[in-house]
């Protein structure tokens, strides 16, 4: 009975021993070919990093406004008499906007005209007789005021007249007419605007911290949508001496000259403010850059030699870098980065530590520095 018991012990050893076996050598000969696997070349395109001039610039957004802007109407109300402008229309400080009809107004001025002539026939006449102690000189006193009191009647009447025609009051270009011949028009009824375009001016806003990098009189550049490809420049001519509470934020006025008339009020714009002195960084496409909570991480291409083949070993390793500003597609590495060494900019998402990897620069993403927007393509 115990002989059988060792037996039988002895063969479930043997049995588990065998299994125990056959599993370590498993795993040993999966670790050795795991050990042996290489990852399949990625195909990336890569830039070969260089030094270029990049100067610290403050961004911001804002809308155009005209220097002199106004809605035209009417002190007076009346019926339209004349129209004196077209639509659209340039016009200089003084032209004849609109005409009420003044018949009436016009009638009584020349009453008082009238009036204020032969009170001063009076008067002249008066004041010879009192050289001849003929007449007293409370009668030329009189005559005196009463000359007095029709020339002002002359004068309100003269403004009255002028109000019912509206005048360009200063030089710019006309909006679209809003009123008819023949209509009866209210008083303040609007007529038409009428906006001055050269120079115009652009209002935005920069944070409280930016209030020492700027001052009037500093160059800045615009962009808007219609001209994407034509930068403006004009410079500042006010900083608002009042910090918002709010935002923490100062209003800051520019002017362009705009003798082509090409930016309008209204037009919303990007505004560039640069500031502080040329500095040398390495400029990457921004598509190179991975953004990760831990860091920005590119990847640096490196030979490691010939192949069995013949041909170059390149493989890709995580750098971690510092960021600076951005502009148009590019960002600035301030640091992580040697100029000559080759970064991928597309393809980085099949990478890791060590894989090895094709260059194939057929196709390469957007580098332009001057990109508005950014990553057009």
């Amino acid at each position: 009975m115990i002989k059988r018991l060792v037996i039988m012990l002895i063969a479930i050893g043997l049995i588990l021993g065998g299994i125990f076996g056959f599993q370590a050598f498993k795993n040993r000969m999966i670790a050795a070919y795991l050990a042996n696997l290489k990852s399949p070349p990625q195909t990336v395109s890569t830039i070969t990093t260089t030094t270029s001039e990049w100067r610290t610039t403050l961004q911001s957004v804002g809308s155009f406004n005209a220097v002199e802007g106004a809605s035209l109407s009417a002190q007076v109300q009346g019926i339209v008499q004349k129209i004196g402008f077209q639509d659209g229309q340039d016009v200089k400080k003084g032209d004849l906007i609109v005409q009420l009809l003044a018949d009436q107004q016009i009638a009584t001025l020349q009453q008082y005209q009238a009036a204020a002539t032969n009170a001063q026939i009076t008067y002249d006449r008066d004041s010879r007789l009192i050289k001849s102690s003929t007449i007293a000189q409370s009668q030329v006193d009189g005559d005196m005021a009463a000359l007095k009191a029709a020339q002002a009647q002359v004068v309100a009447q003269q403004a009255l007249v002028d109000q019912y025609a509206i005048h360009a009051p200063f030089d710019g270009r006309l909006g679209i007419r809003l009123v008819s011949l023949g209509q009866y028009m209210a008083a303040g009824t609007p007529v038409v605007t009428l906006q001055s375009l050269d120079p115009i001016q652009l209002d935005f806003a920069m944070p409280q911290q930016a209030l020492s990098q700027l001052q009037v009189g500093q160059a800045v550049t615009a962009s808007v949508d219609a001209y994407a490809d034509q930068p403006f420049t004009g410079k500042i001519v006010a900083i608002s001496p009042l910090v918002d509470n709010q935002s923490r934020s100062l209003t800051i006025r520019a002017s362009f000259p705009n003798g082509d008339h090409k930016l309008l009020p209204g037009m919303f714009g990007t505004i560039s403010v640069a500031v502080g002195e040329p500095q040398n960084y390495i400029a990457l496409p921004q598509t190179a850059v991975t953004i990760n909570p831990y860091g920005n991480i590119v990847y640096v291409v490196t030979d490691k030699g010939a192949g069995p083949d013949g041909k170059p070993q390149l493989v890709a390793n995580q750098t971690f870098v510092t960021t600076g500003q951005a502009r148009g597609d590019q960002i600035a590495i301030t640091k992580g980065l040697s100029v000559g060494q080759t970064v991928v900019t597309s393809g980085q998402l099949k990478l890791n530590n060590g894989t090895p990897v094709i260059v194939n620069n057929t196709v390469q993403p957007s580098n332009d520095p001057n990109a508005n927007p950014a990553n057009p393509n």
